[in-house]
């Protein structure tokens, strides 16, 4: 097999290469194989059995039935259906995908998905407070603490979807210009239990900024329930003194044992949110090869034996 570093294409039959043929690496080692645009019979047949997409698609049709016969009567939350009310139901995961900008039949699809990956039966209600995957510290013996961080500096590497393009990602360079104010607010539901005195856990931002030649660090924070269900939360900072040069993103418990869940992260400032990975899709991911440049979304800085974070689907 002949090796080459470089190809010369000619313009007059580019759309003839690449119509057959597609990189097998785009950064590390340059090779070609073949791209597979004819399938068998049997392998298209193949593909169409393994796809979910019909199986989602009559849940979706039976809703209403599912959901009625589920709760018993025609109302959930702020929503009341009327006779054989189809969009009534699907204004659930509307309303639910709004909060990770997704329609609700892609959420619906999403978590049928990993329903059925973890041998979950019948249909997720939607909630406002979590989609899909969430995220989690855990602490359990002999550890009494974890502690994770997410930081900000003014420029890094994110790995960012090609439009058009499935599955494909490049590493693309943010600069993070900060203004303020600075709005932290996150969903999260707590199943902690204090080892003593001094206990805590809590979401917090310490941001860092320089002044007459010093450096001065501020923070705004958010303090967890030890115990309870879903809810909000959310805390600004609006002043600091001196030039921002960055900050960073903290999850912090202290002394407890138990798991703490989150979602909907958000670090809000200059009119959007500046959160890697807000929806909790996978908090512990690591980037290598050609993306090595990109930070994890996460970094442990507290990280005893008995202590893990990640990210799971809620049974």
């Amino acid at each position: 097999m002949a090796k080459v570093s470089y190809v010369d294409v000619d313009p007059e039959i580019e759309d003839l290469f690449f119509s057959a043929l597609c990189p097998g690496d785009r950064f590390v080692y340059s090779r070609l194989r073949i791209y597979p645009s004819l399938f068998s019979r049997s392998r298209k047949k193949g593909i169409t059995q393994k796809s979910l997409l019909p199986y989602c698609s009559d849940l979706w049709a039976g809703l209403y039935d599912y959901y009625a016969s589920f709760f018993g009567v025609r109302k959930y939350g702020y929503f009341e259906f009327g006779d054989d009310d189809d969009d009534g139901s699907k204004a659930l995961w509307t309303a639910a995908g709004e909060k990770c900008n997704l329609n609700g039949w892609r959420l619906f699809v999403q978590d049928t998905c990993l329903r059925y990956i973890n041998d979950l039966p019948g249909v997720s209600v939607p909630s406002l407070f979590h989609q899909s995957k969430i995220g989690y510290l855990h602490i359990a013996a002999p550890a009494t603490e974890i502690k994770i961080a997410q930081y900000h500096p003014r420029n890094y590497y994110i790995s960012h979807k090609v439009y058009g393009k499935k599955g494909m990602y490049v590493p693309l360079l943010i600069t993070e210009d900060f203004a303020l104010p600075l709005t932290i607010r996150l969903n999260y539901k707590s199943d902690l239990v204090s080892q003593g005195e001094g206990s805590f856990a809590k979401f917090y931002a310490i941001v860092r900024s320089s002044y007459q030649g010093a450096d001065i660090y501020t923070n705004v924070e958010i303090n967890f329930d030890l115990s309870a269900d879903w809810k909000s939360a959310e805390a600004t900072l609006t002043n600091v003194l001196g030039y921002v040069v960055g900050y960073t993103a903290y999850f912090h418990l202290y002394n407890l044992r138990g798991t703490l869940y989150v979602d909907n992260i958000e670090l809000d400032h200059s009119g959007q949110n500046w959160t890697r990975d807000p929806y909790c899709k996978d908090l512990n991911q690591g980037f290598t090869r050609a993306f090595y440049q990109i930070p994890k979304h996460w970094v442990s800085v507290e990280m005893p034996s008995g202590s893990e974070f990640g990210s799971l689907f809620p049974t």
